[in-house]
């Protein structure tokens, strides 16, 4: 008899225990974007841009002016290339929801 009125007095005590324990508080849901390094995708945007202008350039110009052509169609591309890779970059952001 002494046996189980101990048993139910400790579990009287520790369900006790359970119920006025504090509730953690909660979490906040955050909304945390990156955005994707735009000096570096804008670089290789240069880069293949004069590569793809200089050899279009030089396809396209006449025989005597095949220099002149790949100088402009790289200049051209660089250009396009700099600003069609810097316009990409800026729309790609990578978000995550996050608990804070």
């Amino acid at each position: 008899m002494r046996n189980r009125l101990i048993a139910a007095l400790v579990f009287g005590c520790s369900s006790l225990a359970l119920v006025a324990a504090p509730a953690p508080a909660e979490a906040k849901r955050v909304l945390v974007c990156k955005t994707v390094n735009v000096k570096k995708k804008a670089n290789t945007g240069t880069v293949i841009g004069a590569v793809a202008g200089g050899v279009l350039g030089n396809q396209i110009a006449g025989n005597g002016a095949r220099t002149e052509g790949t100088l402009l169609g790289a200049g051209v591309g660089a250009v396009a290339g700099h600003e069609i890779a810097k316009s990409n970059a800026k729309k790609k952001r990578r978000c995550h929801y996050e608990y804070r």
